[in-house]
């Protein structure tokens, strides 16, 4: 009867743990977060936007592969030689094989430009620096070592795309 009553418990220990990790399985199971090292061979040294080249911070970089084998891509560029207007909306390039939602927006694929901006924004615009949309960000405090760009899994589902402590929410 004990031995009954312990392999009882056993099974649901490994069942409870089975679904408090089901989020980070479904990624593991063919989405694959990419870090910098990854992405660095993916992307160019510079990157075009709005009437300049401009280079590419590749060691602040991140992705996500998904299993269906297409990539989404951010990386910080240089954008010192752009107006500020324009610097602050420009803080990194991102790049989307596939149709994603940003902050619960649809954002087709393509080339952009996005950035954190105040009010606790994130600024998408096209290659052109029109504006696209602009989400809501959220602050992460609970971060113990914040990276200047970073794509991390989504506890929730989906995945989050980082600078420093500030963060959006990305799916398909």
């Amino acid at each position: 009867m004990r031995w009954h009553g312990l392999s009882v418990f056993a099974a649901a220990a490994v069942m409870l743990l089975g679904v408090m990790n089901a989020p980070l399985a479904a990624v593991a199971q063919g989405d694959t977060v990419l870090k910098a090292a990854d992405v660095q061979k993916l992307l160019p040294d510079a990157v075009w936007y709005k009437g300049q080249s401009a280079p590419a911070q590749k060691r602040n970089s991140g992705g996500v592969k998904f299993a269906d084998g297409s990539y989404v891509l951010a990386t910080l560029v240089d954008n010192s030689g752009y107006a500020s207007d324009v610097a602050a909306k420009y803080q990194a390039y991102f790049v989307t094989e596939l149709r994603i939602k940003i902050g619960g927006q649809s954002l087709p694929p393509g080339v952009y430009g996005v950035g954190f901006i105040g009010d606790n924004k994130f600024a998408v615009t096209d290659i052109g620096a029109h504006d696209v949309f602009t989400v809501s960000s959220s602050t992460d405090d609970e971060m113990k070592r914040p990276m200047p760009l970073q794509v991390t899994a989504d506890a929730g589902g989906g995945f989050r795309l980082y600078a420093g402590r500030r963060y959006v929410t990305l799916s398909k």
